[in-house]
């Protein structure tokens, strides 16, 4: 039998005892409990679709263009936010002044090329080559040229062996200027009247304070690194705190722009960025995140395939349900311009570029995208792309220059010529304590900005749930599901002398969730429910000789309705029986927690939407049900997550947090690892969330952290806090009295 549950009231029902309070409770039961009753076969697991091989770069990420433009914009706002966060720049840190430093003017005859570097973060330096136009006057446009993984960078020099291949293929023209395409594109680009800043990626050519081999070529964890305090980069501290190579490098590129904008010279109504495969990485993530840039040009990187192999194109969260295509979409309607080559780019006139130019034109913009494949070419920025590039940038800027405009030879520099240290300006101070020290300065400035969104009264509450909430919008990655996505489907039930038992599968189609669900039911119950979680999953409604627990049995002879059911990775989904101790990864060997978290949710994160599933099932089963929660001995990190993104579908909620911290957990494969949850006060920031939800909390000592407690105070619901003060062996009786008053 199948039964569908379709929407019910949503008004919260605040109910005592004595009008039916509904309970969601998530108690600890003891290991080696009974199995109650089983929905599968011994030798069967939940058709779920979360157990299947995890997603990886290496995926497929179609995009999907919206039906009107108020459904984009509505996505758009959750894909920049879900950016933010995974970068570690919700909330942006803090600008701190560049300190900017430009020496050594080289005149080329037609341009100049000057030397350049600033402080993105305080004594963390940002270095490149800032080329300008001669004999121009008024504001002139102005280019961003990141660089991409060509060796070296900034100072590549192809060799005359690998140029002379070139020119007989027809990638380049010259000997002398296509040794380094790099240099070739920003001397064009001032010799067509722009300024060009061309800036290192972190670790490349003169940005030495993070090696290189640590930015882009991290293979290990350092167990020296992974610590609570005085964490290093790619460490389970550094994710849960969002802090990444990707973020740091995304936020130099602010910060080149504001470089860039900050020169006399520049007019900020024509400003572009590109750059070719890391690049173009970096190119379609600025661009769409800064409202200042124009016109952007990624070369060979947006496509449905590859997303980026290197740990400077990943971060935990990123690319979850999104991927390039879309962030490229972002930009629309601003002029873009994507090139693609016989590499992963290949398929984007049918895979990409179709859905780019349908997005374009619901914006009433299809002139604003182009796409060149270049297909007979492997992965390049060569003569022939940057052709293209320079034809739509003189269409973009009203240049007004001839067309076709034909890329000439020029003197090519030297790495000695192009390095901006020298005796007067030596190479700063790096190495593990410079990025320590780094990481710490980043920490301390979010949590300074995060201080000022705590709430004080009702007006200020609204601002800590915009920047507070929608970050573990992110973070945990789902809120109440919709009731036409979830459906039970019963599979066996049996009666009793009191009430009666279903047992069934839960399913949650927007996730492609199956859940082994058991239904205890009084035959004289009221509109109360009880889903009781545990570590044992449903095993934990049962004693070891398969009776319901006190806790159970005290809430059936009160006509509560109790549902138990095993979260992925508990009970049915565990083929021999044993409690997760490690979560999967991909098969990529190298050990940064992006690779396999950038394109999956963690197990914590999983199990909380299950417990929202279970919500709404319960929240469904009739109308006017009010739903509580309670998390006790292990269960309250799951209770309190879910809580705060249960759209107040829950009526009151007992938790015992067992004093747990996410930036405690050192293991990023440990099933408590989350990405991002220590750094929106971790899990007090969540609680705090569910604010005036009448709660019970226990584990925090005698006193509420202050986020929950200033939380509760300006939601006028500072009554509505009770702190559990009971020893933890007495904390489950301690709830259920405060449950039972």
């Amino acid at each position: 039998m199948k039964v569908s549950f379709q929407a019910s009231r949503f008004r919260r029902w605040r109910l005592g005892l004595s009008a039916g309070l509904c309970v969601l409770f998530l108690a600890g039961a003891q290991a080696g409990g009974a199995e109650g009753l089983r929905v599968l076969p011994p030798d069967k697991l939940p058709a779920d679709q979360r157990l299947e091989k995890l997603k990886d770069l290496n995926g497929y990420f179609p995009f999907t263009p919206a039906k009107s433009r108020e459904a984009w914009n509505r996505r758009a706002e959750q894909v920049r936010r879900q950016m933010l966060v995974a970068l570690g720049l919700w909330p942006m840190p803090t600008k701190t002044p560049l300190n900017p430093v430009v020496h050594g003017c080289r005149d080329q005859g037609d341009y100049t090329i000057e030397k350049a570097y600033f402080e993105s973060f305080p004594g963390f330096f940002v270095t490149g080559s800032l080329y300008r136009p001669k004999g121009k006057s008024g504001k002139l446009p102005g280019v961003l040229c990141p660089h991409g993984h060509w060796a070296n960078g900034r100072f590549y020099d192809v060799g005359v062996d690998g140029v002379r291949k070139q020119i007989v293929q027809g990638a380049e023209r010259f000997e002398n200027g296509g040794r380094s395409p790099l240099q070739s594109r920003c001397v064009q680009l001032a010799r067509m009247g722009c300024v060009v800043f061309h800036y290192d990626m972190i670790g490349y050519a003169d940005s030495v304070q993070i090696s290189q081999a640590l930015a882009h070529g991290f293979s290990k964890q350092r167990p020296e690194m992974n610590q609570a305090e005085a964490w290093g980069l790619f460490s389970p501290t550094a994710e849960s705190h969002l802090q990444s190579v990707m973020g740091m490098q995304t936020y130099d590129s602010f910060r080149a722009l504001d470089f860039l904008l900050g020169l006399p010279d520049v007019d900020p109504q024509r400003i572009a960025v590109t750059g070719a495969s890391g690049g173009g990485t970096q190119t379609f993530i600025l661009s769409p995140l800064d409202p200042r840039v124009t016109v952007a040009v990624p070369a060979v990187m947006v496509s449905t395939a590859m997303q980026g192999g290197c740990t400077c194109e990943n971060a935990s969260l990123l690319r979850v349900g999104t991927g390039n295509v879309e962030f490229a979409a972002l930009f629309a309607p601003r002029p873009l311009c994507l090139l693609s080559a016989d590499d992963w780019t290949k398929e984007m006139p049918s895979k990409g570029f179709p859905q780019l130019q349908e997005h374009y034109r619901l914006l009433d913009a299809e002139k604003n995208v182009q796409h060149h494949p270049l297909l007979h070419f492997e992965h390049n920025y060569n003569y022939v792309s940057r052709a293209k590039m320079y034809a739509w940038l003189n269409a973009q800027f009203h240049l007004g220059l001839p067309t076709p405009i034909v890329e000439e030879d020029y003197p090519r520099l030297t790495a000695a010529e192009l390095t901006v240290w020298d005796d007067a300006h030596p190479k700063p101070q790096g190495g593990d304590d410079f990025e320590r020290q780094l990481l710490r300065w980043w920490t301390e400035d979010a949590r300074k900005q995060l201080a000022q969104v705590i709430p004080n009264d009702a007006a200020s509450l609204p601002r800590y749930r915009e920047v507070v909430g929608g970050a573990v919008d992110v973070v945990i990655g789902a809120r109440l599901p919709a009731a036409e996505d979830v459906r039970f489907e019963q599979t066996t039930s049996r009666d009793g002398e009191k009430s009666r038992t279903v047992a069934g599968l839960l399913r949650n189609a927007a996730q492609g969730s199956e859940l082994p669900v058991v239904v205890l039911e009084p035959k004289t119950a009221g509109p109360c429910v009880v889903v009781w979680l545990s570590r044992d999953g449903k095993a934990g409604l049962f004693t070891a000789a398969g009776q319901p627990q006190s806790a159970v049995a005290s809430l059936l002879e009160a006509g509560v309705t109790v549902v138990g059911v095993d979260l992925i990775y508990q009970g049915e989904f565990l083929a021999d029986g044993k409690p997760l101790a490690r979560t999967r990864r991909v098969e990529n060997p190298r050990e940064a927690a992006a690779y396999t978290f950038g394109y999956n949710r963690a197990v914590f994160a999983q199990r909380v939407h299950d417990v929202l599933t279970v919500v709404r099932f319960a929240k469904s089963r009739r109308d006017e049900t009010a739903v509580s929660l309670v998390g006790l001995d292990g269960a309250g990190p799951w209770a309190a997550a879910a809580l705060a993104q249960a759209d107040g579908a829950i009526a009151r909620a007992a938790v015992d947090t067992g004093s747990f911290r996410f930036g405690q957990v050192l293991d990023l494969h440990s099933p408590d690892f989350l990405p991002g949850g220590a750094k929106y006060f971790d899990l007090p920031g969540m609680i705090a969330l569910a604010a005036p939800t009448p709660l019970w909390l226990a584990g925090e000592g005698t006193a509420a952290p202050d986020v929950v407690a200033a939380a509760y105070q300006a939601a006028g619901g500072r009554q509505a806090l009770t702190m559990g003060e009971e020893v933890a062996e007495k904390r489950t009786e301690a709830a259920v009295q405060w449950l039972l008053k």
